[in-house]
């Protein structure tokens, strides 16, 4: 993978914080369609990645607290392995404006990275099966490729099977 020049000047907060952190990482960009069923599917299709490489992500609430689900596309989030994943309780996806002020992304692009107050995270454990995985770069119509083990540092994630077929 390439690394992005060290000027990043118009990226997004994600790729800013890959390029401060000096990860190595790939941009996919591409025309998204806002009709287009699931966003997911349509970034792999677009990349001609399998559904299985192509993470998203999703925002829930774990007993008050707002948590970070990163799931393969092709699947579904597990709301109870989630809240087992950090310790808690109770579970449910969390209010779309709330995800979207408290991550400064919009639904559809919000990115694991670069969020405006970092959210505790899961990463599903199915990423390790992978070189890389690609995930949402800020925006519809971008996404990132880096290696799983990067995305987990950069965001401090668990690693747990949160994600169901």
């Amino acid at each position: 993978m390439a690394k992005k020049q060290k000027k990043n000047t118009g990226g997004t907060p994600a790729t800013v914080a890959l390029t401060a952190a000096g990860t190595a990482y790939t941009l996919h960009s591409y025309d998204h369609d806002p009709a287009a069923p699931s966003y997911g599917e349509e970034a792999a299709e677009a990349m001609g990645v399998s559904p299985a490489r192509v993470f998203k992500t999703l925002v829930a609430d774990v007993d008050g607290e707002l948590t970070v689900a990163v799931v393969p596309v092709a699947g579904q989030l597990d709301l109870k392995a989630l809240a087992s994943a950090v310790g808690g309780k109770r579970a449910a996806m969390a209010d779309p404006a709330a995800a979207e002020r408290t991550t400064g992304y919009v639904r559809g692009g919000i990115s694991p990275l670069g969020q405006r107050k970092q959210l505790r995270t899961v990463l599903d454990s199915s990423a390790e099966e992978h070189l890389t995985i690609c995930v949402s770069a800020g925006r519809r119509g971008l996404e990132v490729e880096l290696a799983p083990q990067d995305l987990a540092a950069l965001t401090r994630a668990v690693l747990a099977p949160i994600g169901r077929g």
